[in-house]
């Protein structure tokens, strides 16, 4: 997205993800304001369809299909590292000052609790690993970046090791594990004492920064050495010391590499036989393990606590995905888009924006649903309504001030790089047809700017 420019446009080729992510965003704000609560029968819906995992997975879906493509059609890894940490870090570090200097403390977002350690909570949370470092997010919602953040451990690593074609057998591979293995990979199991927790954390610092390192030397032999960091870390933690039950961090890596499969059959990178097996597979499998595993005990360490709500939130996910993508060649509208471009604010800042209104209004942070409910209708919407507007606003200006302009810092950061220090090939960009499956012209800088992150829940 070059300067100037908000976000693909309401006819473009990527139109309809955005107006995917705006939606995904606004079924996260949606759960989270617990709007369901306030619709008759709106309770036993949520029994059994849950809004924030559909809008999680549908993120997920989208990521998958859109980051390894920004990185192939770069072909360059240092410019994808500066990329997403320009694109991630910014607004997450505004967010949290933002609830750090405004919110009171009853109304406080943010998490400070690093087993008493202030060092580890940071160095956990600034890696954005906190989920499978056994340290407490700074925001509740940020445990799906660390899904996030993983996959482009591991995305990384499989270009820089020309390993990148092969999305489908990881897809289909990571969804067996959860459908197989779904209760007996082992999760904290490198965390049994605070000292462990430490050690872990510092081991991972290390890793992590000299992977990153070398990914952003433009060395083709350090980009390898970055990519068995990055990767045989990112897969020693899913493996041994998840935050949660294997089915579902399997199931995400599951489908985040099948978003990666419709990618590849869309320009010919792979059989169109081989793409359908493989997204059923996956999609499948997401499905059964609602039922096989999502239940009881083991429901209460996900978030989503019915096997219904699980698999119903799932098929919808990708439902919505696949039918955006068989209209991705229409006119979108504007405001959809619009909203699409915000998502990640929104994400951010829906909890926090929630909380400041409550404080004002002096209403209870815990109970605002039971006072909305006995409400007169229209009052009790247009409350909703002015809570959306304001949290639009708020993201719109951190889009404008903070977003846009550490993207465009990315991008020249990233140039100078590419002069002073030429990156060496570690192989061809992946051609993408000009024309493919009926699709227009690709513009690059619009499918790298498309790669926003996911969105998240609990």
């Amino acid at each position: 997205m070059r300067r100037g420019e908000r976000a693909a446009a309401p006819g473009s080729r990527l139109g309809w993800l955005d107006a995917l992510r705006g939606i995904a965003a606004m079924a996260v704000v949606a759960h989270h304001f617990e709007v369901l609560k306030l619709i008759p029968g709106g309770a036993a819906i949520a029994d059994h369809f849950d809004l924030g995992f559909y809008g999680v997975m549908a993120f997920f879906i989208v990521s998958g299909y859109i980051i390894p493509a920004s990185l192939e059609r770069r072909g360059d890894v240092r410019a994808f590292w500066i990329g997403r940490i320009l694109r991630i870090y910014p607004a997450l570090i505004v967010t949290m000052l933002f609830a750090e200097l405004v919110l009171p403390h009853d109304y406080q977002v943010l998490t400070f609790d690093g087993y008493g350690h202030d060092k580890l909570w940071l160095a956990g949370n600034g890696l954005m690993l906190s989920d499978v470092l056994g340290v407490v997010n700074g925001l509740s919602i940020m445990w799906t970046l660390t899904y996030e953040m993983l996959f482009y451990f591991f995305v990384s690593s499989l270009f820089a090791f020309a390993w990148h074609r092969r999305s489908a057998p990881i897809a289909v591979g990571s969804a067996a594990i959860a459908l197989v293995l779904g209760v007996l990979i082992p999760s904290w199991s490198l965390q049994s004492s605070l000292d462990a927790i430490r050690n872990l954390v510092l081991a991972s610092v290390v890793v992590v920064v000299m992977g990153v390192f070398c990914m952003l030397s433009g060395n083709a032999a350090l980009a390898r050495t970055g990519g068995l960091l990055l990767g045989g870390l990112g897969l020693l933690l899913v493996f041994t010391n998840g935050r949660t039950t294997a089915y579902e961090t399997f199931t995400i890596f599951a489908t985040m590499f099948a978003g990666t499969v419709v990618y590849r059959a869309q320009h010919g990178q792979i059989e169109r036989i081989e793409a359908w097996l493989s997204v059923g597979f996956v999609v499948v499998s997401g499905a059964l393990v609602g039922p096989m595993y999502n239940r009881g005990a083991m429901a209460n360490a996900t978030s989503t606590f019915t096997w219904s709500a699980w698999t119903t939130a799932y098929l919808a996910a990708w439902a919505s995905f696949g039918g955006f993508f068989l209209l991705r060649n229409r006119r979108w509208p504007r405001p959809l888009v619009w909203l699409g471009a915000v998502s990640y604010s929104a994400y951010l800042l829906h909890w926090a924006v929630k909380k400041f209104l409550l404080w004002r209004l002096g209403w209870d942070s815990h109970h605002y649903p039971d006072k909305l409910a006995a409400m007169p209708v229209v009052e009790r919407w247009a409350w909703v309504l002015g809570y959306v507007a304001v949290l639009l606003v708020v993201c719109w200006v951190v889009y404008r001030l903070v977003e846009l302009p550490f993207q465009n810092l990315g991008r020249r950061l990233t140039a100078a790089a590419n002069r002073r220090w030429p990156p060496q090939s570690l192989q061809e960009p992946a051609p993408v047809p000009a024309q493919s499956s009926g699709t227009g012209t690709t513009a690059e800088p619009a499918l790298v700017a498309a790669g926003a992150s996911t969105g998240g829940q609990q």
